[in-house]
């Protein structure tokens, strides 16, 4: 095996011999790579990782590290690709210039300073003036997952619901126990879980942890997996027509619901 080292960052957008460089073991051909401009049809990073998940076996979702490499990787990209700056009109052309004109240089003391709790008077001129852009400008990172930009964001869809809809008439927290589930150890790939009984024999609790553990992928799909059943078998939510199905669940036909996860 041969490792080149060098002082340039490799490029991380379209680079389909990325991966394979860095996890020889899951791409033992070297190839399959993301963002391949030879598929055909393309495929987008997130819904071939999302493949590469799913695949039985596991090997890509009980890697230790490749979760973490391919979600920091996503969400960088969102970063990237859905954070946006907004000023006011009056503004707009003055702040432009200014921020064409601040150096990287700049931005980078300017960011130590701050990180070390410096005082505004020990401020070179440059970096008073990117100072004050922060006043000026507000980042909008309403489509990042996690950022407070959409956490206002989904608190103003439910206020659209209030306003159209009415005031909700069921508040309740979903919390399904992926360790004490037999389900869970289905979806793990346990097969000698017998669901046909009213209660499937599991194996040990400390077991059932590390499994968890293990493939928090399966701990995903079964959350995933048991949200719907809710929705769909007890409050009679058609998924696939997206509307109340006609026999309606326990509590007569819903209108519209609103859910987020932690």
């Amino acid at each position: 095996m041969i490792l080149q080292t060098g002082n340039k960052p490799i490029n991380e957008y379209f680079n389909p011999s990325l991966f394979p460089g860095m996890y020889p073991t899951l791409f033992p051909y070297g190839d399959c790579g993301f963002e391949d401009e030879r598929r055909d049809p393309k495929l987008s990073l997130e819904l071939h990782a999302e493949y590469l998940l799913d695949i039985d076996g596991g090997m890509f979702r009980k890697h230790w590290s490749f979760l973490f490499v391919i979600f920091n990787l996503i969400q960088r990209r969102k970063v990237h690709f859905q954070t946006h700056l907004a000023v006011q009109r009056k503004n707009f052309h003055r702040i432009a210039n200014q921020i064409t004109n601040i150096s990287t240089s700049t931005l980078l003391q300017l960011s130590k300073k701050i990180e070390a709790e410096k005082t505004v008077s020990t401020l070179t001129p440059s970096e008073s003036q990117a100072m004050s852009l922060l006043n000026q400008v507000k980042t909008i990172t309403t489509h990042v997952p996690g950022s407070s930009g959409a956490k206002l964001r989904m608190r103003n869809e439910i206020k659209s619901y209030f306003g159209y809809f009415g005031m909700p008439h069921l508040y309740f927290t979903f919390n399904p126990s992926a360790v004490h589930s037999p389900i869970m150890q289905v979806i793990f790939g346990d097969d000698s879980i017998d669901m046909d009984l009213e209660h499937p024999l599991v194996p040990d609790p400390h077991i059932r942890a590390l499994r968890v553990a293990a493939d928090p992928v399966a701990a995903a799909d079964f959350f995933e997996f048991s949200w719907r059943a809710l929705f769909g078998t007890l409050l009679g939510w058609d998924f696939e027509q997206n509307r109340t199905k006609p026999g309606g669940g326990v509590f007569g036909h819903i209108r519209a619901f609103y859910g987020c996860s932690e």
